[in-house]
């Protein structure tokens, strides 16, 4: 049992929905990041997903591309995102913690390493999105071992034959991903959404969490309603590129967790 299924299972015995955010992390710096980062669970954010700063996103949109750009510049690194994770530990033991990114910079940095520095910052999930399951030997499995969540992504375009490999050894929650395209682009719209995460709650356990496209406290509600849980980044992330305040930013995040738990 890791940080992420105490949480959700405390959340259903509570009959809540979970909310998820979305930071990168050194954005736009290291101290400012790790501020909005500690500030999240008092407002009601129930699992953090720090973004991993690279050079060459493939799934973003420009607001994120632009948040790993700020923070590349102010001088980011895994080894430093680590080291936010291990600093957020010092006064939060409990709401998980989950990187998210690509694969380039762990595969440079080298898998068990990467690893058992992840474990020991206090890292309980791992989103790599460009690491598909027929590639879970890389790196999936071997985070499994260690007692880390490999998270997949699902997509509107994850048919009934393609779900149960995306499943297979995933763990943690499943990330239903709105629409197609980039993050931050469109609103999604739910009714599209909810048939298909129904299919895939007809397949597995595991919760489902629905993000991209998700902006407003309203769309929190809906789609938080629609699965487990409901992810909110581009529109964070928004507000930190555009230099609002942490105490701001906190506000706002606030607003979207009370939707999603209401």
């Amino acid at each position: 049992m890791t940080r992420i299924d105490d949480k959700f299972t405390a959340l259903k015995a509570a009959n809540k929905k979970a909310f998820v955010t979305y930071i990168m992390a050194g954005d736009p710096d290291y101290d400012t990041s790790l501020a909005v980062m500690r500030g999240l669970p008092g407002v009601g954010v129930d699992v953090i997903e720090l973004g991993l700063p690279f050079t060459d996103p493939v799934a973003d949109g420009a607001t994120i591309q632009l948040a790993g750009q700020r923070a590349l510049d102010a001088g980011q690194t895994l080894k430093k995102t680590l080291a936010m994770a291990k600093a957020f530990r010092e006064d939060d033991n409990t709401t998980p913690i989950v990187i998210m990114g690509y694969y380039n910079p762990i595969y440079s940095m080298g898998v068990d390493k990467f690893l058992i520095a992840a474990k020991d910052a206090g890292v309980d999930g791992l989103i790599i999105v460009d690491l598909p399951p027929e590639e879970d030997a890389e790196l999936c499995l071997p985070a499994k071992e260690v007692g880390i969540n490999f998270i997949r992504l699902a997509t509107p375009t994850t048919d009934a034959k393609r779900l149960p490999k995306v499943i297979e050894n995933t763990s943690g929650f499943i990330y239903y991903v709105s629409m197609n395209g980039i993050t931050g682009s469109a609103s999604a719209q739910a009714e599209t959404v909810a048939p298909q995460v129904n299919l895939i709650k007809e397949s597995t356990n595991l919760p489902v969490v629905i993000g991209f496209g998700v902006k407003t406290p309203e769309a929190s509600k809906t789609f938080a309603d629609l699965g487990d849980g409901v992810v909110v980044g581009s529109a964070i992330v928004e507000r930190i590129g555009r230099g609002d305040s942490p105490a701001d930013v906190l506000a706002f995040v606030k607003t979207l967790a009370d939707a999603a738990h209401s």
